[in-house]
């Protein structure tokens, strides 16, 4: 028998806000039930004047080898409780393919 640790339940902040694990969670649930797809990685998580900013990796399109797959990054938008004001995808991109300077 391995001992695995318990997981502990989210805390809100004393002032009731979400705190950032549940924003980010809030954001990747939210995302995938519009899009149908989970995101795999966040890049960018960002307070707003109106809210939260969250970028957000997803495979759109699955290929052999996983180095063509076909990648977007989607800008998440959140109001101050974690709930999902807006989506766009901001770029398309083959997973092995890096940033150009």
């Amino acid at each position: 028998m391995t001992d695995t640790p318990e997981k502990k339940p989210d805390k809100r902040r004393a002032d009731g806000e979400p705190t950032p694990l549940e924003l980010l969670r809030a954001a990747r649930e939210q995302l995938g039930e519009l899009t149908g797809r989970t995101p795999e990685t966040v890049s960018r998580f960002e307070r707003t004047d109106d809210g939260w900013t969250v970028e957000a990796e997803v495979v759109e399109v699955a290929r052999v080898p996983e180095t063509m797959s076909l990648m977007a990054l989607y800008e998440v938008t959140l109001d101050a409780g974690g709930r999902l004001t807006g989506y766009r995808r901001v770029r398309r991109y083959e997973r092995s393919r890096s940033d150009r300077d």
